[in-house]
């Protein structure tokens, strides 16, 4: 039986196999993730709200299921995981990091919590976001800040900040983040850990909150895991993916077999930057590396000629703006519609409960409303690009793009570059696959990555050269923080308000 401490290591379908095997029992799985939690979440605040003896009780369950049903169909059977707190679990916290909603609880949970369950799947925690869900740091009122597990003074990333941390830090071998600018690769970047934004429309959104409604923002909008290692994104998918009845954009795409791809086969386009970020060198040098490592493994490498990705923020910021769903103030106003300029005026005396990113993304959202003439060239844009893009990649092409500008930043030093997320972002309104995979370290001890994108459907194509990738430069390292958070990061909802 391997040690309790190589279980923090093991990627998820190795945790699997184990339970299978009967080598581990679930309850030993739960409780040595449970403790590894309990160990680190002080230093990280990234697990806001837990349900230890729930996961107790169905870890035992599990065990019973394999006592009566060896060869039960439950792909997931033992695994714990954590849900970022937008995500509906019942009877689990459901604030949005919004004030005004910090009482909210859920009532039933989100389709892509129940499947994970029906999986087998145990959910331990629910985990730290920003106000709102439109920023790259995990910060609010409600509970405090995360912290970037490899370094207290810098960023987790958001808005599936917590779910990267504690992923990171070998809390969770998964877990279920959602992305709509970059909210899962972003933190996974930061963070050290392997992301997979989905295809558009694959994945039900029936259970967020902010509700993405029925028109373009939910094919923009998708939940998607965040593992440990690369193995673990496709059996997770295949469980989130298809239709539920409810979301009625969802599409039933077919999954390919990552492991049927010959990367001779792969042509691999690399992408320094979309021409309206500056990437930095830490960043270009990983991107450069990746795209060697698979020309050493038989791919080939080409050029792309792309110009209207120099529009990236205009388009992403122009197809959000008109893909429906509740506006910004709105979600910030828990149904009523708050004045960004009054709240920043009142933030500025002290007197407010939102943030200042959350206020400037609400602000700019009023704004892009009263040009509509510039927002609908955009749109034509973004689809002329996803159009352009598809043609070239075809059904053997990924690009390599950097996820962010550089590495994790400094706590608020994102706000100084605050559109640099659009590395990520326009992926999402062009609705293509993206995998994040971690390629070792900058000379700084940050978490250094790239992204793969590919075309609608090809989500196994992502994952699987993002698996290669793995295995020649890098991959998933379990992070130590050694640190205890200062007060002044804890939110007065946060397990770790009042600590004595």
């Amino acid at each position: 039986m391997p040690l309790v401490e190589e279980l923090l290591d093991r990627s998820a379908m190795d945790l699997v196999r184990l339970v299978r095997r009967r080598e581990v029992s679930p309850v030993e799985v739960v409780e040595t993730h449970i403790a590894r939690i309990e160990a680190v979440n002080p230093a990280l605040n990234a697990v806001i709200a837990e349900r230890y003896e729930q996961a107790r009780e169905e870890a035992r369950a599990a065990e019973r299921t394999l006592m009566r049903d060896p060869e039960a169909d439950r792909p997931l059977l033992g695994l714990p995981f954590t849900a970022k707190e937008y995500i509906m679990a019942e009877g689990m916290p459901l604030s949005a990091g919004v004030w005004s909603r910090r009482a909210v609880r859920a009532e039933r949970d989100a389709t892509t919590v129940q499947r994970l369950r029906a999986a087998g799947a145990i959910l331990v925690g629910i985990t730290n976001v920003p106000e709102g869900g439109l920023w790259m740091e995990t910060y609010n009122d409600v509970y405090g800040r995360t912290v970037n597990p490899w370094s207290m003074e810098h960023t987790a990333g958001g808005s599936s900040g917590g779910d990267g941390a504690i992923v990171a830090a070998g809390g969770v071998p998964f877990a279920l983040g959602a992305d709509v600018g970059g909210s899962i690769r972003i933190p996974a970047a930061f963070c050290g850990t392997a992301g997979h934004k989905p295809t558009g429309r694959l994945v039900p959104n029936t259970g967020f909150w902010p509700p993405a409604g029925d028109g373009e923002l939910s094919g923009y909008l998708v939940c998607g895991p965040l593992t440990r290692r690369t193995e673990d994104l496709m059996p997770i998918l295949r469980v989130l993916a298809g239709p539920d009845g409810q979301d009625r954009v969802v599409r039933p795409w077919t999954l390919g077999r990552p492991e049927e791809i010959d990367l001779r086969e792969v042509t691999v386009y690399p992408v320094e930057s979309n021409g309206f970020v500056r990437v930095g060198e830490d960043n270009r040098q990983a991107l450069r590396a990746a795209a060697e490592a698979l020309r050493g493994r038989g791919a080939r490498v080409r050029t792309l000629d792309a110009p209207r990705m120099k529009r990236a923020f205009a388009i992403w910021a122009a197809m959000m703006a008109t893909g429906g769903g509740p506006s910004y103030a709105e979600v910030l106003g828990n149904g009523r519609s708050i004045s960004p300029a009054r709240e920043l005026l009142r933030l500025a005396l002290g007197r407010s409960h939102h943030t200042l990113p959350a206020l400037l993304v609400a602000g700019l959202e009023e704004l892009l409303d009263r040009l509509p003439s510039t927002v609908d060239h955009a749109v034509a844009e973004g689809h002329a690009l996803r159009t352009e893009l598809e043609e070239l990649l075809g059904p053997r092409g990924v690009m390599l793009h950097p996820p962010y500008s550089r590495p994790a930043p400094r706590h608020y030093r994102a706000m100084l570059t605050p559109l640099d997320f659009v590395c990520t972002g326009l992926f999402n309104v062009l609705e293509l696959p993206s995998t994040v995979v971690p390629l070792g370290f900058s000379g700084r001890g940050l978490p250094l990555s790239v992204q793969v994108i590919a075309r609608r459907g090809h989500d196994h194509l992502t994952i699987a050269v993002a698996g290669a990738l793995e295995q020649e430069l890098g991959g998933w390292q379990r992070a130590q923080p050694s640190w205890r958070l200062p007060d002044r990061y804890v939110g007065p909802c946060s397990p770790l308000h009042g600590r004595a």
